[in-house]
């Protein structure tokens, strides 16, 4: 079930409101799960009912993304920020330093709450940051298509596209590495997601220089990559095992950027191992 959730966050003008959307379901230990730039909390759906026999499952729309809506004036689309409104989130909803989990621009993000310790694992699905900076010029440039065509394609257009296998590869292929398996309602709910995501131009202007340069010892850390990712090429899950030598390093067969749509099981197991 989905709820709201509204908290203050500190900036140096003081306390600002924010408010974004979650769901959750589940019993057992807290497991947040966080998306990448452009979609939405569902972009988990795929994993969620595996995940809740063992886990408290929390999805969340990161602000500016999903149903959330924007940031408030005075807090800004980087990296600190968005840490920091993650952790008054957990501490709004008491989830002491729960696991979690994240895909791209989220995987960056749940390293980050990683280094400051705020939580307990991490789980990191070809995560944003370890790119060279030709990579990160592609990978931009290809972001910055998919909204712009998103926003283009009028709503009968992608309904059309999505009835169809051929359709859903169209407008999905290059997130994911099994589009066929995406069902026609997922796929229009994520192209009007990235269509009308507040906060997308903001989050990659300041992920221009964003790169995860260090160590994050003293909790479990996994690092899963995709074997087809076609955004974030996989050599970039041998940086980031350089960089944090200690991670476990995952091999994600057959799985695009976003995996969790195109090997629900594996995921799952990748996920619930990593948050042992």
């Amino acid at each position: 079930m989905s709820a709201t959730v509204s908290f203050p966050v500190l900036t140096s003008d003081g306390p600002r409101p924010v408010t974004v959307s979650y769901a959750r379901v589940g019993r057992g230990e807290p497991l947040l799960l966080l998306h990448g730039i452009g979609h939405h909390r569902q972009a988990w759906d795929p994993v969620v009912d595996i995940l809740a026999t063992e886990r408290d499952v929390i999805t969340v729309d990161l602000p500016g993304f999903g149903a959330s809506p924007s940031l408030p004036d005075g807090l800004t689309y980087d990296l600190a920020t968005t840490t920091a409104v993650f952790s008054a989130f957990c501490e709004t909803l008491e989830l002491d330093r729960p696991h979690v989990g994240g895909n791209s621009l989220g995987g960056l993000l749940a390293l980050e709450l990683g280094r400051e310790k705020r939580v307990r694992s991490v789980t990191a699905l070809s995560p944003a940051g370890f790119w060279s900076e030709a990579e990160r010029r592609y990978a931009f440039g290809v972001l910055l298509t998919m909204r712009q065509l998103s926003r283009r394609m009028p709503l009968p257009l992608v309904e059309r596209l999505s009835r169809s296998a051929a359709g859903r590869t169209a407008l999905t292929s290059t997130i994911y590495a099994r589009p066929a398996r995406r069902s026609p309602e997922a796929v229009v709910a994520e192209t009007l997601a990235l269509a009308g995501a507040t906060g997308f131009d903001q989050t990659l202007r300041s992920g221009a220089s964003v790169r995860f340069t260090d160590d994050i010892p003293g909790i479990p850390v996994t690092v899963a990559w995709g074997s087809r990712d076609m955004l974030l090429v996989r050599r970039q899950g041998v940086r980031a095992k350089r960089i944090i030598p200690r991670a476990r390093l995952v091999r994600l067969p057959g799985c695009g950027h976003c995996p969790m749509n195109d090997d629900p099981a594996l995921v799952a197991r990748v996920l619930l191992d990593g948050s042992r």
